[in-house]
């Protein structure tokens, strides 16, 4: 019996290829895959109890979902959070790379001071800023009290909540985009400069006209990572302000886990985890689909 010897190929490297995928799909499926279909099925039951099991409920934990006010409460916060944070941080980031990329005295200086934010913990950062928010004695007040303000609660009041979990976020996250603009100014060909330099460009004209387009792919990869920091943040909350005051600065995140450790409604914050992961899904569609393909420079 004759083997086809070009079938025997072919097979042999679809085995090949399934054994280097093999480890990478494993990780997805223990830390991705089954996760995510056990919170999809968790959120179609509902709350249990020792006397009273729980039961098939559909798409009944959404319904509450929907008609929960803290829920929109958090979402809304969530969303003015991420509106706020991420084109500040986005901004701040470009500009520090250009500064950092340019002839400058201590340039090494000032690219570690500015990636230095990025190295600490969310828990020491949130510790930090508590001793600028302190009412009475911190930072910001001793500041302030050097000019005749009044002492001012920055995390105990609504008004003034979450612009401060704001800042600590922007300047936390700042500094780690930087790093990847400045990766990428440095990929730009010394070439273009010169060239701009020959054609009299000044250097707005330079920065708008070339770096900011050859920038954008970068930009993209920036944009989703921090529409995706935005809807993962917890740690800092639970020093600075744990959702409050009145719920002023709860977001998402904390409200799935105060509803899953908090409450022990796990079907509750199964539902949420769902509508968080259909969010990210769309949004990383959108990226592939349809901007990416606008974002390399022709």
């Amino acid at each position: 019996m004759t083997t086809d010897p070009f079938r025997l190929e072919r097979r042999r490297q679809a085995i090949n290829g399934w054994l280097l995928l093999a480890p990478a799909l494993v990780m997805l499926t223990t830390f991705a895959f089954y996760p995510s279909a056990a919170t999809l099925w968790t959120s179609l039951f509902s709350r249990g109890t020792r006397r009273n099991p729980s039961e098939f409920a559909g798409l009944e934990n959404y319904r509450a979902l929907f008609d929960d006010p803290t829920f929109w409460t958090a979402v809304t916060n969530n969303l003015f959070y991420a509106g706020v944070t991420i084109p500040v941080s986005i901004a701040l980031a470009l500009i520090m790379a250009l500064w950092a990329n340019a002839k400058i005295p201590a340039r090494s200086f000032v690219r570690t001071a500015y990636f230095t934010p990025t190295v600490l913990p969310m828990i020491a950062a949130g510790n930090l800023w508590l001793f600028f928010y302190t009412p009475g004695f911190g930072v910001l007040d001793q500041i302030g009290a050097l000019f005749g303000a009044p002492s001012v609660n920055w995390l105990g009041q609504p008004e003034t909540a979450l612009w401060a979990v704001c800042a600590v976020t922007i300047w936390k996250e700042s500094g780690f985009f930087m790093i990847f603009y400045l990766a990428a100014l440095q990929t730009i060909p010394p070439d273009l400069k010169e060239a701009a330099d020959i054609e009299g460009a000044s250097r707005w004209t330079y920065t708008r006209r070339v770096v900011l387009p050859l920038l954008m792919p970068t930009t993209l990869f920036i944009l989703v990572n921090a529409m995706i920091n935005s809807v993962k943040l917890i740690d800092h909350l639970f020093i600075l302000t744990k959702g409050g005051p009145s719920d002023s600065s709860k977001l998402i995140l904390y409200y799935i886990w105060e509803s899953a450790f908090a409450f022990f409604d796990r079907p509750s914050a199964a539902a949420m985890t769902v509508l968080v992961l259909a969010v990210l899904g769309a949004l990383a569609a959108l990226q592939f689909f349809i901007l990416d393909r606008r974002t390399h420079y022709r």
